[in-house]
């Protein structure tokens, strides 16, 4: 009767601890990236980041972030280490070979950001033979090398070392996404984003390919939040003028 009773109590504490475990949603970013996700004043923030804590409290579970380089972020999904991958992260048919993705949920796309007075570059075209700055691991990289194979890339592994390297002139531009480019040059004077867009791209969340219960889970949780008002929310605090 004593073992009985002990088994069943040892059951319940592992159903406990698995009710648990299942209720946090561990997700992988590199809060490198204002306005999608970045820390200020030691606060983790920005789009990105309240939108999944948004959808983690829609379908009751406690986000845990993991903070990993960008180059890092699928890998770290494919080898199980996080549930999921959000940080600005393009939907392209390269990646879908990995990992599967949500619905999309913001439309972005790459644009080239320089300095106010440069000249010599007036549009796409112009980056041929000029040093641009990329992050390592993103869209940018192959993008510059199959459309503009003359440009010189710079790559580098941070998103803010992209954007200085064209504050102090070691390159000529930096090609990102248009949402960090357009938040950057609002915070630094001399700096402009060349009107010409390079690429109209979607983002997307990244999930494991043995985990489609998630996907659906986390696509259901942002058709709520657009239903309800919470998305439209969200994208009016970080975009304000969209």
């Amino acid at each position: 009767m004593l073992l009985r009773r002990h088994l069943i109590a040892v059951a319940l504490l592992s159903a406990a601890v698995g009710a648990h475990a299942q209720a946090v949603l561990k997700v992988a970013t590199d809060a490198t990236f204002p306005p999608m996700e970045f820390f200020e004043n030691n606060q983790r923030t920005g789009f990105d980041t309240e939108l999944v804590e948004a959808i983690g409290k829609q379908m009751g579970r406690k986000i845990e972030w993991v903070d990993i380089d960008f180059k890092g972020l699928i890998p770290a999904l494919v080898s199980k280490r996080v549930d999921m991958a959000v940080s600005a992260i393009y939907i392209t048919d390269e990646r879908k070979k990995v990992v599967d993705f949500t619905v999309p949920y913001y439309a972005g796309g790459l644009v080239a950001m320089v300095k106010a007075d440069n000249s010599s570059i007036k549009s796409p075209a112009d980056l041929a033979g000029k040093k641009v700055s990329v992050q390592v691991g993103t869209k940018s990289v192959g993008y510059l090398k199959e459309a503009h194979p003359k440009a010189q890339l710079v790559e580098v592994e941070k998103n803010q070392e992209m954007f200085n390297l064209v504050d102090v002139g070691r390159s000529d531009a930096a090609v990102t996404g248009k949402p960090a480019a357009y938040q950057y040059v609002r915070t630094r004077p001399g700096l402009k984003v060349l009107p010409e867009q390079l690429t109209t791209e979607e983002y997307g969340m990244a999930t494991r390919k043995d985990s489609p219960e998630l996907t659906k889970a986390v696509n259901d949780a942002l058709a709520q939040l657009k239903t309800n008002g919470g998305y439209d929310a969200i994208v009016k605090k970080w975009f304000p003028a969209q």
